[in-house]
């Protein structure tokens, strides 16, 4: 047993200029400005790690296929949409992001909202006081 993790270091030292010289080549055939950067975060370290997350639905961590294939295809720089007319008069592209910043986005504000109330739980079930912003609260400028 003392022996396996010399025999596993030794293992990856035998293929890792295999894997640099295949890594060295998809780089190099990335052709547009966001293929580079999504490779680059997707084979950072730890950057799987959400893949092994525990499905509790009662925690909100199970994703159903379409979440996983848009997370997936995000994280990859990959094409997730027919390229579209947006509500708000903008062209979406095949990648989708517009829906990231667009004010019109179907959803958007059910998402802070429930993503406050996880948090304030979060932070309530460590027994840190809470204090969320106030619903339909604006300020005179309205930001």
């Amino acid at each position: 047993m003392s022996g396996t993790p010399y025999l596993l270091n030794s293992l990856s030292a035998w293929d890792r200029p295999g894997v640099l010289e295949d890594k060295a080549l998809v780089k190099a055939s990335l052709n547009s400005i966001y293929l580079p950067a999504s490779f680059l975060a997707a084979s950072t370290h730890h950057s799987e790690d959400w893949l092994f997350a525990i499905p509790i639905a009662s925690c909100g961590l199970r994703l159903d296929d379409e979440a996983v294939r848009v997370a997936v295809g995000l994280r990859l720089g990959l094409d997730l949409c027919v390229p579209h007319q947006c509500h708000c008069g903008s062209l979406v592209d095949a990648r989708g992001l517009h829906s990231f910043v667009c004010k019109r986005a179907l959803g958007r504000s059910a998402r802070h909202h429930a993503l406050n109330d996880l948090i304030a739980r979060s932070f309530a079930s460590a027994g840190v006081p809470v204090t969320k912003e106030p619903s339909g609260f604006f300020r005179t400028d309205r930001k």
